[in-house]
């Protein structure tokens, strides 16, 4: 009788796992790749890869940071015959997306591909509402990288902060008045003088 437990208990794992795998099949779709980004922040710094094309034979792994500190955005290349970094190029994105001294800014980046072997870098700044699209190309004479704005727009208006909250009226004091007068209550009793 043991034979005959250990043979139904094998055969009803066997079932409940095809029904599982069915299920999860049948539930979860075709299977889809794995899809990891590119892009990592810690405290004053973000960082995000793309493809950058230096020449027609060469596609490299480009290296975006945008540095809080400074408010520079920097960009390189890897040589992959060397594995070695070809030098940094910047932007200024103070200057760039017009930040005031000490504004408390908001920078977004993501990498996104716009043609075989070369991606673009797509920088927001939300408190300005500028947008601005970027991408690396090969430095003078091949050697290097450079980087290049291809577009700075705003994605939403600004309103006008001086408009958008006007300097009340200066407050003009109350019309002068005859003093009011208040009886005493009636629980008060003056004595009477004799």
């Amino acid at each position: 009788m043991t034979l005959a437990k250990h043979f139904l208990t094998l055969a009803a794992g066997g079932v409940l796992g095809v029904l599982g795998l069915g299920g999860a099949l049948f539930l979860g779709g075709p299977p889809r790749p794995a899809q990891a980004s590119g892009i990592d922040r810690f405290q004053d710094y973000v960082m995000a890869t793309g493809a950058v094309s230096l020449s027609a034979r060469s596609q490299v792994d480009g290296v975006w940071m945008l540095d809080y500190r400074s408010g520079k955005l920097l960009g390189t290349c890897i040589d992959k015959t060397q594995g070695k970094i070809v030098g940094w190029s910047e932007v200024d994105l103070v200057s760039e997306f017009e930040v005031q001294p000490r504004q408390d800014v908001h920078f977004m980046m993501v990498t996104g591909y716009i043609s075989a072997g070369q991606s673009a870098l797509y920088v927001a700044e939300t408190v300005t509402g500028k947008f601005g699209v970027y991408t690396m190309a090969a430095g003078p004479n091949g050697q290097g990288v450079v980087v290049r704005r291809h577009d700075l727009t705003t994605f939403r208006k600004i309103a006008d902060p001086v408009a958008a909250n006007p300097t009340p009226p200066p407050a003009t004091p109350p019309a002068a008045t005859a003093p009011l007068v208040v009886p005493p209550p009636a629980s008060v009793v003056e004595p009477v003088k004799k």
